[in-house]
């Protein structure tokens, strides 16, 4: 195999991928669902007869017609009690009373194909009688109109770090606030939701694109009231995810609940519209944040107050703008550090874990505010930065948040991206154009950030083994479940690796519950932190293994024997060796099962952007970005270079195009799909330089830290950073995301710093 060639792209590229939507199993029935076209309103009735009497139709019911379907199951943050926040907020799998949000399933409709069966849902009768709809946290979080009764629309209030007095702010040299909105995004995967539950006597296999198939037997097993055994769930080919397709969603209980009950395989694929209108959303913060420094631009204290858009139901987004409020210190030394928050309710989808999940929001907030602390004390934003980095001798580092990095070198990755950049250069061409009343205003952004990989305490852990075999070939077994991270291709050649042989002979398995019992799943950049790690120490106690038992073949200590390139041989007698396979066939099946656990990692990063912005236009022109980031050990720098690249692209869009916007009813305007909703494509792509540093983490024996996450996290503020410093505006919470040239072209007409200045004289 050609050198960091990722073993599934002939197979995905060439049309051979296995999706949920290839799958052909006998006597299949695809599912419609009946969505509502209100945000929020009380549910009068539902009628589908005629839906039942349409040619092709095997059957159609909304809640009442299925007493007994379960809601769905609430999954909560690990780390983080949110029992609180769920109680009396059920999640129901068909709307029983009441809509909160627009796209909330009424009713399913069942056919022999899914043209039928749309037919069919396009015969269920409804009637809703309309309620008003709050889809802001201003509006919500008043309580004025609550989605439960009796019940605040706040869920949730957290708190990390100490209050902060207020004689910090009076006697600091410098204050700067700032309210910051972190919009809804949509993760947008190629391939949406997923799911096809074949009944198999008294088992159910479910196929699924799924991060996590452990958490989705558990939950569906417990939901039909089984023992987990009679659940077999299987992850095909997955066409992305970004943290939204780790959940047990309302469609799945439905399939699942009509599958068993009809004793007939039921399969759901979500076509794109129906995903922009009910997939889950990312972000979704309003933030207010205070930041203080002395004279000499040392910072003294950062407060960050959260106000969370959740969705509709509390569910595992509840608790999630927590990862924003442990994460608000970022790279710095700030000694004094409070962050709050209020998880509040609306008349929206859920909000869910999307790539990054908080620490692109702490980021944004934090390095926004950086930019807008230099320009008030007169600093180079390179040199504050670097005046407050955590130095490297601090390391393990307790934040006031309660977080231990434990490893870094924030300037080290700063002066990378700088050099890569070429600042000096840029800055000279700013002054220029400053000086050319035709040129157009150009700007230079920076981001450095923190973020958090692995999962939280609880979860830092991965099941897997791994096995040898009589003709050579070695299976690794993994909980882990692929999405487009490239598991076929780094975790046979990490196994291959510790034991010497070839990354031919070694074979994946993950992603079945049958074949692999136990396991968390992906998520949280954890594939190589945590099911790497793990991989490597079941490699390693397979050659233990293998040591064992050849001592005991040739009747010497496990001292005198030694394993090398797959074989094992005496220490002191050359002519006593044996091959893995050779040693199988003599001695029988040798197979390792373990579980493994990590520590927590803190990747870190640099991120720098050049925009040029025409006023008159308010369009943004990114003419160059660079991305360091410090993932510690690289396992495929290939693979590595593909996730930063997606992800700073994923940045790109937060900043510049993505975002939900609603009616007056509280409904999204996806009418016109992508058209509506924007995605930076490969014309919008800028110029992009990936680049790293490695700080080895001391939590995993691979010395690996996540890296899928880093474009989303640092990209986002360098280039709002960088379209501020382009039109140097007094007040910068004119820009929010995304940046769209009506936004900018506002912004521009804006009071500048240098004409506030000139007045103040």
């Amino acid at each position: 195999m050609e050198q960091w060639t990722r073993r599934e792209d002939e197979r995905l590229l060439t049309g051979q991928g296995r999706y949920v939507a290839d799958m052909k199993v006998p006597g299949f029935l695809d599912a419609a669902f009946v969505r509502s076209n209100v945000a929020h309103g009380a549910l009068r009735e539902v009628n589908c007869a005629s839906a039942r009497e349409v040619p092709g139709v095997i059957g159609a019911w909304s809640a009442a017609d299925l007493p007994d379907l379960p809601p769905v199951p609430h999954t909560l943050l690990a780390g983080l009690s949110t029992n609180e926040a769920v109680a009396g907020r059920e999640w129901p799998a068909l709307v029983k009373d009441r809509v909160r949000y627009p796209g909330e399933a009424l009713a399913v409709v069942v056919g022999e194909d899914r043209y039928r069966a749309e037919d069919g849902a396009a015969e269920v009768a409804f009637a809703i009688d309309p309620l008003p709809a709050v889809v802001t946290t201003s509006a919500a979080a008043n309580d004025s109109l609550r989605l439960f009764d009796g019940l605040s629309n706040i869920a949730l209030r957290g708190e990390t770090g100490q209050p902060i007095d207020d004689s910090v702010w009076r006697e600091a040299a410098a204050v700067v606030e700032g309210r910051y909105r972190q919009q809804l995004l949509m993760p947008s995967p190629m391939e949406c939701r997923t799911i096809l539950a074949v009944p198999e006597g008294n088992r159910l296999t479910v196929f699924s694109g799924h991060q996590m198939p452990h958490r989705l037997r558990r939950e569906l097993a417990a939901l039909l009231g089984w023992s987990t055994d009679r659940v077999r769930v299987v992850v095909p080919d997955t066409g992305g995810a970004f943290g939204s397709k780790s959940a047990t969603f309302p469609e799945f209980v439905v399939v699942a609940f009509l599958a068993v009950k009809l004793g007939r395989p039921v399969r759901w694929i979500e076509d794109r519209l129906e995903s922009m209108m009910v997939a889950t959303r990312g972000r979704g913060q309003d933030q207010k944040v205070r930041l203080a420094a002395d004279a000499e631009g040392r910072l003294l204290a950062y407060e960050l107050k959260i106000d969370a858009d959740v969705g509709a139901y509390p569910h595992l987004g509840v608790g999630l703008p927590m990862q924003t409020a442990w994460m608000a210190t970022g790279p710095y030394t700030t000694p004094r550090v409070h962050a709050t928050l209020r998880s509040v309710l609306t008349n929206t989808m859920l909000t869910y874990p999307y790539r990054g999940a908080g620490r692109p929001e702490a980021a944004i907030a934090l390095e926004r505010s950086m930019d807008v602390l230099a320009r008030r004390l007169g600093m180079d934003p390179v040199e504050l930065r670097r005046r407050n980095f955590i130095p490297p001798e601090d390391f393990p580092y307790e934040t006031p948040t309660g977080r231990r990095y434990d490893s870094g070198n924030y300037a080290a990755a700063l002066d990378l991206a700088l050099e890569t950049l070429d600042y000096d250069k840029w800055r000279a061409e700013q002054a220029r154009r400053r000086s050319d009343p035709d040129a157009l205003p150009l700007g230079i952004g920076l981001s450095c950030y923190v973020e958090r990989t692995g999962g939280e305490s609880g979860g830092l852990h991965e099941f897997g083994g791994v096995e040898a075999h009589e003709d050579g070939t070695v299976t690794a077994r993994c909980g882990a479940a692929p999405s487009g991270q490239g598991h076929e291709t780094v975790f046979p050649a990490l196994v291959a690796k510790t034991l010497g042989v070839e990354e031919t002979r070694v074979r994946l398995v993950e992603g079945d519950t049958d074949k692999q019992p136990e396991g968390l799943g992906s998520f949280a950049s954890r594939s190589a932190q945590v099911a790497g790690a793990m991989l490597q120490h079941a490699s390693s106690l397979l050659i233990e293994a293998a040591r064992e038992r050849a001592a005991r073949l040739w009747g010497l200590p496990v001292d005198d024997v030694e394993w090398s390139d797959g074989t094992v041989h005496a220490a002191h007698d050359g002519s006593a060796t044996v091959s893995l396979a050779e040693l199988v066939k003599i001695t029988g099946p040798l197979r390792v099962d373990d579980r493994f656990e990590a520590g927590m990692a803190f990747p870190f990063g640099a991120h720098a952007a050049v925009t040029e912005v025409d006023p008159e236009l308010g369009t943004v022109h990114v003419l160059q970005l660079v991305a360091v980031d410090d993932c510690g050990v690289v396992l495929n720098p290939t693979v590595v270079h593909g996730q930063a690249f997606g992800s700073a692209v994923q940045g790109i869009g937060q900043a510049l195009y993505e975002g939900m916007t609603f009616d007056e009813q509280g409904v999204p305007v996806l009418a016109k799909g992508l058209l509506d909703y924007l995605l930076p494509t490969s014309t919008e792509i800028p110029p992009i330089e990936i680049k790293d540093t490695c700080t080895p983490s001391p939590g995993t024996p691979l010395g690996a830290k996540g890296a899928g996450e880093s474009g989303c996290i640092g990209t986002p503020a360098a280039i709002v950073n960088a379209v501020a410093d382009a039109l140097r505006i007094a007040d910068p919470d004119l820009l929010q995301m995304p940046l769209t040239p009506d936004v900018v072209w506002r912004a521009a007409r804006a009071p500048k710093i240098d004409e506030l200045e000139e007045e103040g004289r």
